[in-house]
């Protein structure tokens, strides 16, 4: 290539003939976002469970406070799951979307309880 065609070649690109830049308006369609309802969101996402699993190490007065404690249920309410849990085996503590669950199930675990979370049927 010589100077010249390499000076060309800068100037006007890999093509011999040069371009005019386009002067033409742009149309813009307007975009329309669908925007779910907040309400739609949260009925997908709400039929969560926590269950706590009846343990051999735990006792029930034990389970009976972690339930009061964490979830502010009143003594009667926490005693009827713990007794579900005791008699049952497993007892469904609390019910909210999956990161609530995975939060609640979390923090049975911290207090030493055995809990699994799972969509509710």
């Amino acid at each position: 290539m010589t100077r010249a065609s390499t000076e060309a070649f800068r100037t006007r690109g890999p093509t011999s003939t040069r371009s005019t830049p386009y002067s033409g308006g742009v149309s813009i369609a307007p975009v329309e976002l669908e925007k779910p309802d907040s309400a739609q969101e949260l009925a997908r996402d709400v039929p969560w469970v926590t269950i706590v699993w009846n343990d051999p190490i735990n006792t029930m007065s034990y389970v009976t406070y972690v339930f009061q404690s964490y979830f502010g249920y009143p003594r009667s309410k926490a005693e009827k799951l713990m007794r579900d849990v005791h008699e049952k085996g497993r007892a469904v503590v609390s019910t909210g979307s999956r990161e609530e669950m995975e939060r609640d199930t979390e923090a049975m675990h911290e207090f030493g309880l055995w809990a699994t979370f799972r969509k509710d049927d």
